[in-house]
């Protein structure tokens, strides 16, 4: 049984490092997948892929089983909607190149960062294309549902993807993740804002929490409101809209044929 574990960026791993280990514990081969470089602000794509590579193999990833698409393919990060096609087509060689594919865990239609979007984006359309769009998850970065200016929910998934699957997290491993999250000295200054309520998350929660994905929702605006990425003016909801109903009709995708009834099933 082989997850593909699909990213915008290197450090959105620690959203789902419970995860990663829940599924490494009980066999599977996971692999994770990066759909930019990572080189926000002049970052060294290098370093950030480094930072990832030693969190992932912390937690079991074989470093082998990484694959950096985004670097390859030249998509700079906050450019993936902008990219939509190209990452596709990247992914899905990916997939072709490694063997089957189990299933899926994407981040979250939660209207964070306009790149997390974008690889729900381009993951739910994969999964349906290659057959288990029943065993494809997403997992909350961060959103500003119901706040303003640039307030954001750190791991806390929006109600209109769905109910929650649940799955606790000890005290020993909560420790372990809040270590991790400061193996990111490159995003210093992310995790100045982030650590706070990551931390919360894990000593006042305790929990992973997953949902599925769906196909209508990708039609629907992730939550009401301005969408944080628009409130921090990285991007408006109608720019990334156009390249989204733009990919769609690219990629040969259509709605009225893939939004008949999914019987959910887990991975393991």
């Amino acid at each position: 049984m082989t997850a593909m574990f699909v990213f915008a960026h290197q450090d959105d791993e620690f959203a789902v490092l419970a995860t990663i280990e829940r599924l490494l514990r009980l066999g599977a081969v996971v692999r994770c997948a990066y759909l930019t470089d990572g080189a926000f602000g002049n970052q060294s794509t290098s370093r950030r892929n480094a930072e990832s590579l030693k969190v992932l193999a912390s937690v079991g990833v074989t470093a082998s089983h990484v694959h950096f698409i985004g670097e390859k393919l030249g998509i700079r990060d906050g450019t993936l909607h902008a990219n939509l096609m190209p990452a596709y087509n990247g992914l899905l060689k990916c997939i072709e190149r490694v063997g089957a594919i189990d299933g899926m865990y994407l981040p979250a239609w939660e209207g964070g960062h306009q790149d997390h979007d974008a690889v729900h984006l381009i993951g739910v359309i994969a999964s349906v294309s290659l057959g288990f769009q029943d065993r494809t998850f997403q997992f909350s970065l961060y959103n500003g549902y119901r706040l303003f200016g640039p307030l954001f929910r750190v791991m806390s998934p929006l109600p209109e993807n769905g109910a929650c699957m649940r799955q606790r997290i000890t005290l020993p491993k909560r420790f372990a993740y809040a270590r991790l999250c400061l193996s990111y000295p490159s995003q210093w200054k992310t995790w100045l804002g982030l650590l706070p309520f990551v931390l919360f998350s894990y000593f006042m929660r305790g929990v992973q929490q997953e949902q599925f994905v769906s196909v209508p929702r990708l039609f629907e605006s992730p939550h009401p409101g301005k969408l944080l990425y628009e409130r921090r003016m990285f991007l408006t909801e109608e720019e990334f809209d156009r390249a989204k109903m733009q990919f769609i009709a690219d990629s040969g995708f259509r709605q009225a044929q893939q939004c008949r009834p999914v019987a959910h099933t887990s991975l393991v």
